[in-house]
């Protein structure tokens, strides 16, 4: 398949526009020559410097400054000492704003590895092999972009929540989450996704593994 990723200025928008848009786009990762694609299900919008839940809160710094823009670049940052955690760069450039991925189906076939469970930021990014050497980079193949496989969202399905996580900021609402993602997917593709499982180590899935 010809990889079709989102134009720029599907991202050069709010960052509450467009975490509502991302879902049901499909994340695509190539590794070890293979096309892993995923569905996003659950999103958190971020502004910059008046978000109190935001890094961009206190200003521009080295660890940021890719919020700053240009949109449709990729954020990672690592939390806690073990995870990853990958946003998406939204708005106009110069001021920072990013929707955060919280959530993704993979979608079958997957010949690599099992499903693991994705319902948490640092768990999509071992599922995908995203970690801090994909900082900064554009959301266009070969490595990671974006696709629009014509599923669809309706409105009926989508629960907007506070953001979680947070001490501050936390009653904005601005988490998006599908609702029984499952089912909708599976009329959707035609095809269910695979059994929730745990994330394996590099003999069995991408941790560990080199990353292009």
């Amino acid at each position: 398949m010809t990889p079709r990723p989102l134009p720029a200025e599907f991202f050069a928008r709010s960052p509450v526009v467009v975490a509502r848009a991302l879902l049901g786009k499909v994340l695509v990762r190539r590794l070890r020559g293979v096309d892993v694609a995923a569905v996003i299900t659950e999103t958190e919008a971020y502004w910059g410097e008046r978000d109190p839940g935001s890094h961009a809160h206190r200003g521009m710094t080295p660890r940021n400054a890719v919020m700053f823009g240009p949109a449709g670049r990729l954020y990672v940052y690592f939390i806690y000492g073990m995870y990853h955690c990958a946003n998406i760069v939204t708005g106009v450039d110069g001021k920072a704003s990013a929707v955060l991925l919280r959530g993704v189906h993979l979608l079958p076939p997957h010949p690599l590895h099992p499903a693991p469970r994705t319902d948490g930021p640092g768990k999509l990014c071992r599922a995908l092999a995203i970690d801090g050497r994909l900082n900064g980079t554009p959301l266009a193949p070969p490595r990671l972009w974006l696709e629009d496989r014509g599923i669809r969202v309706p409105r009926s399905r989508v629960e907007r929540t506070t953001r979680v996580g947070l001490s501050a900021g936390q009653e904005l609402p601005w988490r998006f989450v599908v609702r029984d993602a499952a089912s909708l997917l599976q009329r959707s593709t035609g095809k269910p996704p695979r059994p929730r499982g745990r994330a394996r180590g590099p003999e069995g899935g991408w941790e560990g593994a080199k990353i292009s």
